[in-house]
């Protein structure tokens, strides 16, 4: 019996497909994480499983190899459970490139200061992360969620932004990304869009984040691209 990751794959599919063309040098980063708050069984939240990147023509095949058999996946010593699993993206790119001089940056500060633990690999890792390439998107993450809840969102997200903007919308287990493309703002609503979103209820972060994949495993929940 394997993990299962991915929950419905013409949505995944979909979901690449949406995903912005990428440049030279960029790549997608992805998390697969064990949460607390899905699983008692997990004592610490945001247990990291497996990260990696991708270009955009490998990430399906990249994330089905994630499905390995139950028990490969620990923690404490003890298996993961399936209801603990989570797997995120940056729908913003990724620069190789930039990451490369940060992670020299990085590299050289841990030999500086001789810390002999600093694992390499992870540093380089989190230079990845933190090196995005460009603003495709700016993403609101909305902590709340009802049977009327997402309607009412998008007339408030398009009443800030105007109606021929680019928007998408992801609904989680939680609530709903609001992902932005900030250059189709109308010009009616550029000096103040990105504050009025945030002056509505129920925002918990913003910015350039991570996103749950739609298609996948978010706690026993599959996220949907709407």
């Amino acid at each position: 019996m394997n993990y299962k990751i991915i929950k419905d794959e013409a949505v995944l599919r979909a979901f690449i497909d949406w995903l912005p063309v990428l440049e030279d040098s960029e790549v997608y980063y992805v998390s697969l994480l064990a949460r607390s708050k899905y699983s008692a069984a997990i004592k610490s939240d945001k247990q990291q499983l497996k990260r990696f990147t991708s270009r955009k023509e490998d990430l399906f095949s990249k994330i089905w190899q994630l499905e390995c058999p139950v028990g490969a996946y620990t923690h404490k010593g003890e298996p993961v459970p399936q209801e603990a699993l989570a797997i995120y993206i940056t729908p913003n790119p990724r620069s190789m490139y930039d990451a490369l001089f940060g992670s020299l940056t990085a590299l050289a500060k841990t030999i500086q200061h001789q810390n002999k633990s600093a694992n390499p690999h992870q540093e380089v890792m989190n230079e990845i992360q933190k090196s995005k390439s460009r603003s495709c998107f700016v993403d609101f993450d909305f902590d709340y969620k009802d049977e009327n809840f997402g309607e009412e969102l998008k007339a408030k997200i398009f009443e800030r932004i105007g109606h021929s903007a680019k928007v998408s919308f992801v609904e989680t287990r939680g609530g709903f990304h609001v992902l932005i493309d900030p250059t189709t703002v109308e010009v009616p609503f550029r000096k103040r869009w990105y504050q009025s979103i945030m002056e509505l209820p129920y925002v918990d972060q913003s910015g350039d984040q991570l996103i749950p994949v739609p298609g996948c495993v978010q706690g026993g929940f599959m996220p949907v691209l709407l």
